[in-house]
């Protein structure tokens, strides 16, 4: 098989430019998916994210283990990531976040040159269709809907009045002028139409709609990539293996891999591409130098507060639970409204470690459920949980290779909590969150704490945190974007040191940006598309 393009992971960068670029009709387009196609009832129903992310058992997620983090009293982080076109975005909790200007003019001014936040609004203006229609920072005709919670509960309203008795301001978006200040979320999700009330994956705002009538249009779901082929310093394809059957699929023009922060760098490291001792240590022969493949792991670590209390309008498991879900699907099915249809982390927080910053350091995500280890450890009864994360973290890990394996996992360092300074942040961001917890608005559901500790004890803190946390599920870096010895990619995407090869996925980030991640990642497939489909006129 010979295509012009060849795009490596359907997730959100993956989707997003396949899409793009066979919009072109006098080019074609193949895209080489590992998981299914995305499109069932379990991906469609924003609820049911809860039976995906958990892992037990695996669902269109590849629930991923970290090695031992001496940070986190050496226990083993759990990283799922989404394994179907729509990549995470499948298994995500819609949260529509951009990040803060900051983070993409100092993406601009340390090497990523043409990443500064004017650069960037452009795209992510075309790949928006927000509900609240078009302005100097939105847009609303783009494939990616983006809309007001379809029923969200009083208690969040509670949580967002919590906040303003603690001091923060109401922020009605998130995406605005202003990040800091407390508020509902924005979601991915449709607004409208047959398809009212269900999860907008980038594969269903760019991909599903299309891959059926456009002949120059190729998807290959439950099919593995297992190394990038080259002619000389020229990606020439790649290697796949599908039903059991080894092949290749030719790249006339270019080469994108887009298979996330982990599996981007896995496979230009079995490629033969990347640090020559990690190579080594696999028998891997290296075809290309690049030492920072696989290096500048990045991810938000996150520490929950999990709360019993009286209010019973929350996800739970209860009496009567289990009717009131049933009649809660009928009711999403015929209206696109209802529990069905949360996100379940609901309310936002961004603030302020201390008065004197200048933006927000940490994220409070307000879910409406007890939360425990991932909805991996059940509680019985009702209650809330109020996650909290450093958003500009400042540990670094890494991704290496298990073995010579294309289908072992990944090794997956992100070295949590390596950094100081992130063990002091997070401590400072779970006393605010306990503060907002406490004030007057959220006080009145008689809160009860799963895992009480005396917040103004540094020790007791300190150690809950490094028992508890794990991440939120933001992992980037691994590819970076720049110029200096250890970058990857140039600031169009182009691996350095070789011909017809790009990266279209988180693992380019520089820095992480202040918030989650989906929608940057979406935004730099949009830029890369238009790169890409410059080749066709040359």
């Amino acid at each position: 098989m010979e295509f012009d393009f060849v795009v490596v992971g359907g997730g959100s960068g993956g989707a997003t430019l396949a899409a793009r670029l066979s919009e072109d009709p006098n080019v074609s387009v193949c895209l080489i998916e590992a998981g299914g196609d995305g499109r069932g009832i379990l991906v469609r129903a924003p609820a049911a994210v809860a039976s995906m992310v958990p892992g037990r058992p695996r669902i269109n997620n590849y629930a991923f283990e970290t090695e031992p983090q001496p940070g986190l009293n050496g226990r083993r982080g759990y990283q799922p990531r989404g394994r179907c076109l729509g990549g995470s975005s499948a298994i995500n909790a819609m949260l529509y976040i951009r990040g803060q200007r900051q983070d993409y003019d100092d993406w601009d001014r340390n090497g990523a040159t043409g990443w500064s936040f004017n650069d960037v609004l452009p795209y992510f203006k075309r790949a928006e269709g927000n509900q609240r229609g078009a302005c100097d920072l939105h847009g609303a005709d783009g494939p990616l809907q983006v809309g007001e919670q379809r029923n969200p509960r009083s208690i969040t309203e509670d949580f967002v009045r919590a906040g303003v008795e603690c001091g923060y301001p109401r922020n009605h978006d998130f995406n605005g002028p202003q990040q800091e200040g407390v508020g509902h979320y924005q979601v991915t999700q449709f607004h409208g139409g047959a398809r009212n009330g269900e999860r907008c994956s980038a594969a269903a705002a760019y991909l599903h709609p299309v891959q059926d009538i456009r002949h120059n249009l190729t998807v290959l779901t439950e099919t593995q990539a297992t190394r990038v082929l080259f002619d000389g310093r020229r990606a020439a394809g790649v290697e796949i293996k599908r039903a059991g059957v080894v092949s290749q699929v030719r790249a006339r023009r270019e080469v994108a891999l887009a298979g996330g922060a982990f599996n981007t760098p896995q496979l230009l490291m079995l490629s033969g591409v990347g640090d020559p001792q990690e190579l080594a240590r696999h028998g891997i022969p290296v075809h290309h130098a690049l030492p920072g493949v696989g290096k500048n792991l990045q991810d938000h670590l996150d520490y929950i507060l999990a709360y019993q209390c009286k209010e019973k309008d929350l996800f739970a498991l209860a009496p009567g639970g289990v009717l009131r879900v049933t009649r809660e699907i009928a009711k999403w099915r015929k209206t696109g409204q209802g529990m069905i249809a949360t996100p379940y982390a609901e309310g936002a927080g961004f603030i302020k470690s201390s008065p004197q910053l200048e933006r927000p350091d940490l994220q409070l995500h307000f879910v409406i459920a007890m939360v425990d280890d991932h909805a991996r450890k059940l509680r019985y009864g009702y209650g809330f949980s109020c996650h909290v994360c450093v958003l500009r973290p400042k540990s670094r890990g890494e991704v290496g290779l298990r073995d010579a394996n294309p289908l072992s996992a990944p090794r997956i360092d992100p070295r949590f909590l390596s950094h100081p300074d992130d063990v002091s942040l997070l401590m400072a961001g779970a006393r605010k969150t306990d503060a907002i917890v406490n004030a007057p608005s959220l006080a009145r559901h008689m809160p009860r704490n799963l895992y009480p500790v005396d917040f103004n004890d540094d020790t007791a803190l300190a150690a809950q945190i490094r028992a508890r946390a794990d991440t939120i599920y933001h992992p980037v870096g691994t590819c970076k974007m720049g110029t200096d010895k250890m970058a990857v990619v140039d600031p169009q995407l182009r691996v350095h040191g070789l011909h017809s090869l790009r990266v279209v996925d988180a693992s380019v980030y520089p820095t992480i940006t202040s918030g989650n991640t989906n929608a940057p990642t979406i935004m730099i497939a949009e830029r890369a598309a238009e790169w890409m489909r410059q080749l066709t006129v040359c």
